[in-house]
């Protein structure tokens, strides 16, 4: 299959490297020209460190231009970061074409952006756009060509927009993932199932005194994971899955108390990935509290679009709400009013079941 895989972080390395290791056609994306410029000169390849040992493997092609990179292609893969969304959509919008998928994993309702910009753009390509609630590897840069997984999603929940499109959808994105991929309905379903913003802010708010101590290096997700935040995950995590009821929606709603958990019923990572995570060493890092993902995507974007949400499905998200607060003022911003919300992504005029209807049937050409 030709896969387009847009971005230059880990995610987007992961899925090139892993993509192409499985024998697809992969195109790599990226902004940055001087960093593509290396990468050709290098010969195009990545190599990858996973339990298995290394390989090194070649890319079709590694460009700077987005026309080319998703010309032909059947699947187009985009996990950089929600704050980089807009800019992306802008540049791929024209570039779309019938039949194509848009996969992002996750994204914070950025199946939206993406096909919002191809409509407003004036693309009326019959495209389908999908999300799912977590990164498919968790991965880490080891160098700018080389990459180290640690853990393939077991199990990845996609919604997708259209929802009339979803069969289509899901039979490409179940190509490049065999025996994970899991409906879960349209693509707001899919946007509530992201962990990111359940897991991470209670990390980078309740640990902001030992962060601004300065170590020189830090993993927040073994030092920082202590019972009194996992308590307060939980119950974060509980007000997601009130939103998600709140719409409609049915289980498994993939509580993340699974993802800690030695056993029961599987998390997208399966069982066990939480010890193999800080195992790797690799979220050992020097966090900067104000500039960091998780501060600046997860709980600025992917929070202040929990509430939005939750306010449109009459469900009260006071943890949410108030995590939102103190992270903005920790940064000095308002964080709600600068967030992602339906109003900022041009849906505010619409009830809930006018935006349920825009769910099934997508833009009116």
């Amino acid at each position: 299959m030709k896969i387009a895989v847009l971005g230059g972080g880990n995610g987007s390395f992961a899925a090139a490297g892993d993509f192409a290791l499985q024998g697809h056609d992969v195109r790599l994306w990226r902004r940055d020209a001087d960093a593509v410029a290396a990468h050709c000169r290098a010969g195009s390849r990545i190599a990858i460190k996973d339990a298995k040992g290394r390989h090194d493997v070649q890319l079709a092609l590694v460009t700077t231009d987005i026309a080319e990179a998703v010309r032909g292609t059947e699947l187009i893969l985009c996990p950089a970061p929600a704050f980089a969304q807009h800019d992306i959509a802008a540049q791929l919008a024209p570039h779309l074409r019938d039949g194509q998928v848009m996969f992002l994993p996750p994204a914070t309702f950025g199946s939206m952006i993406f096909a919002k910009a191809a409509h407003d753009a004036g693309n009326h390509a019959a495209v389908a756009f999908a999300e799912t609630g977590t990164l498919p590897w968790l991965t880490r840069k080891h160098g700018p060509f080389e990459v180290a997984i640690t853990i393939r999603a077991k199990r990845l929940p996609v919604g997708v927009f259209p929802l009339k499109d979803a069969t289509r959808a899901l039979d490409v994105i179940g190509r490049a993932f065999p025996g994970v991929v899991e409906p879960c309905g349209d693509a707001l379903s899919g946007a509530l199932m992201n962990a990111g913003p359940i897991i991470h802010p209670p990390l980078i708010v309740m640990n902001a005194g030992p962060i601004e101590h300065f170590f020189e290096r830090w993993d927040i997700h073994k030092e920082g994971t202590q019972a009194a935040i996992r308590r307060v995950t939980d119950a974060l995590d509980a007000e997601r899955i009130a939103v998600r009821e709140g719409f409609g929606y049915g289980p498994p709603h993939f509580p993340l108390a699974h993802h800690y958990a030695k056993q029961g019923e599987e998390w997208m990572y399966g069982r066990g990935s939480h010890d193999r995570l800080t195992d790797s060493g690799d979220w050992r890092e020097r966090i900067v509290l104000t500039e960091h993902r998780y501060m600046r995507e997860d709980l600025r974007l992917g929070l202040s679009f929990l509430v939005s949400a939750a306010e449109l499905a009459g469900i009260e998200t006071p943890l949410a709400k108030s995590f939102l607060a103190i992270g903005g003022a920790i940064c000095g911003e308002d964080f709600m009013r600068n967030g992602r919300t339906l109003q900022s992504l041009g849906l505010g005029g619409l009830d809930r079941a006018g935006l349920q209807a825009l769910l099934r049937e997508g833009f009116l050409r």
